[in-house]
């Protein structure tokens, strides 16, 4: 059963065209297909619109959150509604209207060619030219920092069987949405893109400006490191320890030498710099595996679970 996921904050000016919109286009797909709105704590008539909306047609769904929380928040949400009704495929796409819902067909025949997660990668964009071009240095970055492949990693539009959204869930925070397809290649799932039509928004202002690719490539960082190094943390933070702890005890060494040799080295930079390094060294080391450990108790939580 297909659903899609539409999360939506201050939208109600496009909602009343994109729910029937989305709506055809899933019933003529499935006819038992859902599409749930997820309000993430409008302060507009989106809860109102939506409530026309539920009424005038089957298969329109809402769920409401109490407070403004982030898209990836109102899409784990979605996700977690779907999959429990029984969904076999998720569809998430934006509620601005510039995604296009006639172009699910070509997502749904990606996935039965044997994708897991299909991207609408919005290869013509209908944006301002500020969002444009920090849209292509993200996706180059995020191609090259990740690799995975892919030319719009950003796009929310997507297709996915129910595995994967279960699989990316436990990730989906503060603003780790962007990295659904990074998460998903790491995980082990084949991801693909479908080139796709972009309109410009139905209504109202993009709720995003400049800031966002710092913080973007912040959780570009973090999504890199979680999917690298989460069950094996002391390989990062032991070896960079190692490192430092080597160059350290060489400077000391040197120092050592000068010493015997009758040369002054209480005064010389480079003797403080030795003993920060060994010690730093030391912390990260040890760091590394107070981690470890954390990693081993959360194994061992989860095969008592099981």
């Amino acid at each position: 059963m297909l659903w899609v996921v539409v999360p939506a904050y201050n939208e109600a000016d496009s909602l009343p065209v994109v729910v029937p919109w989305i709506l055809e286009q899933v019933r003529a797909i499935d006819p038992k297909g859902q599409v749930l709105v997820v309000d993430d704590g409008s302060t507009d008539a989106t809860v109102a619109v939506m409530g026309e909306a539920i009424a005038g047609a089957d298969g329109v769904r809402l769920e409401s959150l109490r407070h403004n929380r982030g898209k990836a928040a109102a899409l784990q949400r979605g996700f977690a509604i779907a999959l429990a009704e029984g969904a076999t495929e998720i569809a998430m796409m934006d509620a601005d209207g510039q995604d296009d819902p006639g172009e699910l067909p070509r997502l749904v025949a990606r996935l039965e060619d044997g994708a897991d997660l299909v991207t609408g990668a919005r290869l013509v964009r209908r944006d301002r030219f500020v969002k444009r071009t920090t849209s292509k240095l993200y996706n180059a970055t995020t191609g090259l920092i990740s690799g995975a492949p892919g030319r719009d990693f950003n796009s929310g539009f997507k297709l996915m069987r129910a595995e994967v959204a279960e699989d990316v869930s436990p990730m989906l925070y503060g603003e780790m949405h962007r990295y659904l397809t990074v998460i998903a290649h790491h995980s082990g799932h084949r991801v693909a893109e479908v080139p796709v039509e972009h309109h410009p928004r139905i209504a109202g202002r993009s709720k995003y400006g400049v800031a966002r690719f710092w913080r973007g490539f912040a959780d570009l960082v973090t999504v890199r490191f979680l999917l690298a190094y989460e069950d094996r943390p002391s390989h990062l933070f032991g070896g960079l320890g190692l490192v430092s702890m080597l160059l350290g005890s060489l400077a000391l060494a040197y120092l050592g030498v000068l010493k015997v040799t009758g040369d002054a080295i209480g005064g010389r930079p480079l003797l403080i710099t030795a003993v920060m390094l060994v010690t730093v060294g030391l912390q990260l080391v040890l760091f590394g595996l107070l981690a470890e450990l954390v990693v081993h108790a959360r194994n061992v939580n989860r095969r008592e679970r099981l």
